[in-house]
């Protein structure tokens, strides 16, 4: 680990994994173990040119030498993806920080449900790997475009057991969408639900849900559900230093700090991660993000500076 608190990882492999997805394994440059994590935990990349991006851990927590990631290709993403895979070789070093969870497993319970969509797979793997160490039943629900084009499909086949079961549902040979409504009143009242993927597939995920305890219920996001704040037409005074910056039309908080070298974590850019979490000293913020909850929002005392604006025509931040 350096002075910044960054891992060096050396990328062991790389796999084709599926139509647009590929998963990288990365190891200690010395052999040594990496730090343990837990079913549903992510790293943070640090690449080129400022960028990075996080990316959940898709094996099992059990295995200690080694962290594999799946990145699906996104030529209209925001650069990290199309850099990993036109760029990213065996044997070159990464920087990467230590495993965060904010989408952990609930051991111990009667059955967990799992509802996955294309890339959303990746944090599921370890629970399921997790789950069957601890011989506790599951059930898997897995939509994707087509076989060809679904990330780890035979692993998955081969990981069910007697009390555990995955469905794939395909849309090349289906007619109806993933009926996640009927998967939710299907499964028992005591069960754990998860569920990641595309937006649409979150926003059925949520409804369906809403009659359950919201202990039982657990999603991680791969973007805000909102769009992101651009309209601009606002400043932020940045308390410490003393700085006033305008936020044009088209523009987030986190472009114009990042446009004036205004050094502030982030991650994901979406509003869902957390990195870029800033205090809130003055004015009104339009929040767009899915991390604060709804009292963290009323009380106004931070923002997710990557994605959200401001109501009001000034904004102190705590920088």
């Amino acid at each position: 680990m350096n002075s910044n608190g960054l891992l060096q990882v050396r990328v062991r492999n790389i796999r084709w994994e599926a139509e647009g997805i590929a998963s990288y394994e990365l190891e200690s440059p010395d052999g040594a173990d990496l730090p343990a994590f837990e079913a549903g935990a992510h790293v943070d990349l640090h690449l080129p040119q400022g960028m990075v991006r996080s990316y959940s851990l898709a094996n099992a927590p059990s295995e200690r030498r080694r962290y594999r990631i799946a990145v699906e290709h996104q030529p209209q993403g925001r650069g990290g993806s199309a850099w990993i895979h036109s760029t990213l070789r065996v044997g070159e070093i990464l920087r990467i920080c230590a495993p965060i969870n904010d989408f952990p497993l609930v051991e111990g319970t009667s059955e967990s449900v799992f509802i996955a969509g294309g890339i959303g797979i990746t944090p599921m793997l370890p629970m399921l790997y997790r789950l069957n160490e601890l011989e506790l039943p599951w059930r898997l629900h897995y939509a994707a475009r087509s076989p060809h084009e679904t990330a780890f499909l035979e692993e998955l086949r081969g990981l069910e057991q007697p009390r555990s079961q995955v469905e794939f549902c395909f849309g090349s040979t289906r007619v109806a969408r993933l009926d996640v409504g009927a998967i939710i009143a299907a499964a028992p009242q005591d069960a754990h639900l998860y569920c990641c993927g595309p937006a649409r597939l979150i926003d059925d995920f949520l409804v369906a849900a809403a009659a359950r305890p919201a202990a039982q219920v657990h999603l991680e996001r791969f973007a805000a559900s909102t769009e992101a704040a651009t309209g601009g037409g606002f400043e932020v005074l940045l308390r410490r230093s003393g700085r006033r910056l305008a936020v044009a039309h088209g523009k987030t908080i986190l472009d114009v700090l990042l446009d004036h070298d205004v050094d502030v974590q982030y991650s994901c850019s979406s509003g869902v991660c957390g990195s870029c979490r800033t205090g809130v000293i003055d004015g009104e913020p339009d929040h767009r993000d899915d991390f604060l909850s709804d009292e963290e929002k009323q009380a106004n005392r931070s923002i997710m500076v990557c994605c959200s604006g401001s109501r009001s025509q000034t904004l102190v931040l705590d920088l």
